[in-house]
C-alpha cells in the first residue's frame, strides 16, 4: 500500500529548477492521429490549456506546431501570445548519438523557432548512451536552443547517475503515474532534487476510470472519475498531460481548480496502489 505523499498547494503553473514556468495541466498527444492533431490541440487551447506534449515518435509534431502558430497568429478572434504556450517534445531512442540533428528535425516539424522543453524519451539502458545523450542536451540548453531539458521514464538509479556524471539537473522526469502505479520513492527523489514530476498515462490508460472505489469518491464530489484522478495528481505535486478526443472531455480534464480533495480522500486513493504498469518497463525498452 502506498504511504500517500502529503498534499501540496495546487497552482496552474510551477517554476522549474532553472526558473522557467510550466503549466501544471498539459494536453497529451500520444497516439493522436496526425490528421486530427491540429484540431484537437486548437480545441485544447480554447478550453484553457497552455501546455502541449508531443514527441518525434508520435509523428504529429507538425499538427502541434500548426495549432500553436494558428493560436498565436494575429488572425481570428482567439489569440495567445507565444510565450504563454509551453511546448514539449522528445528525443527518440535511436538518436542518442545525434541529439542536435534530432532537435533540429523536431523544431522544423513543429515549425517553431523555440522549443520550450526537450526530453530524452527513454533511457534505453541496454545501449548505455543516455549519459552521452544528456550531455548533448546540456550543450543545446546552454546555447539557448531549448528553454529547458529533462528526461522521461528514468529510474532513481539512472537519475543518480546523471547527477553524478553531468552538470545540469533535469528539469523534469516524465513517467507513467496513476492510482495503480504511484511511485512514491521516485517522487520523493524528484522532490529532494527539485526535479518536477510529469505524469504520463495519468488515468492508467483508462483502467482507473472503471474503478469502483474511485467512482464512490467522485460521485459525492460532483466530479468525474477523470477529474478526481487528475486533481489527486496535482495535489501530490505532479504535472498532468491527459489526452482526450472530444471537446467535452478536453474541457472537463482541465477543469480541476474549483474543488479540492481532503486528507481522507487522498489516503483512500493512496490505498489503490498496486505497483501495476500499463505501459512498458523502462528497463526493457530498446
Amino acid at each position: 500500500m502506498s504511504s500517500a505523499l502529503p498534499p501540496v498547494p495546487v497552482t496552474r503553473e510551477i517554476t522549474l529548477n532553472n526558473g522557467v514556468r510550466m503549466p501544471t495541466v498539459g494536453f497529451g498527444t500520444f497516439q493522436v492521429p496526425a490528421e486530427h492533431t491540429a484540431e484537437l490541440v486548437g480545441s485544447a487551447f480554447e478550453a484553457g490549456y497552455r501546455h502541449v506534449d508531443t514527441a518525434a515518435l508520435y509523428r504529429n509534431e507538425a499538427g502541434v506546431g500548426a495549432a500553436v502558430r494558428e493560436a498565436t497568429s494575429e488572425v481570428g478572434d482567439f489569440r495567445l501570445d507565444r510565450e504563454d504556450v509551453f511546448v514539449t517534445t522528445k528525443l527518440w531512442n535511436d538518436r542518442h548519438d545525434d541529439a542536435r540533428a534530432a532537435l533540429v528535425q523536431s523544431r522544423d516539424a513543429l515549425g517553431l523557432t523555440t522549443v520550450d522543453q526537450y526530453l530524452i524519451h527513454w533511457p534505453v539502458p541496454s545501449a548505455d548512451r543516455y549519459v552521452h545523450a544528456w550531455r548533448q542536451l546540456e550543450s543545446l540548453y546552454h546555447e539557448g536552443a531549448v528553454r529547458s531539458i529533462g528526461v522521461s521514464n528514468f529510474t532513481v538509479a539512472q537519475l543518480e547517475r546523471l547527477l553524478a556524471e553531468t552538470d545540469v539537473v533535469p528539469a523534469v522526469n516524465q513517467v507513467e503515474l496513476h492510482p495503480y502505479l504511484q511511485q512514491d520513492e521516485l517522487l520523493a527523489f524528484h522532490a529532494a532534487h527539485r526535479i518536477a514530476t510529469v505524469a504520463w498515462s495519468p488515468l492508467g490508460r483508462g483502467a482507473c476510470l472503471h474503478d469502483a472505489e474511485l467512482a464512490s469518491i467522485a460521485g459525492p464530489l460532483g466530479v468525474s472519475i477523470a477529474q478526481l484522478i487528475l486533481r489527486w495528481h496535482l495535489q501530490r505535486g505532479s504535472v498532468v498531460i491527459p489526452k482526450a478526443s472530444s471537446r467535452a472531455r478536453i474541457e472537463q480534464n482541465v477543469d480541476l481548480f474549483s474543488f479540492r480533495l481532503d486528507d481522507e480522500t487522498m489516503q483512500r486513493i493512496a490505498a489503490l496502489d498496486r505497483s501495476e504498469r500499463g505501459g512498458p518497463d523502462p528497463e526493457s525498452v530498446r
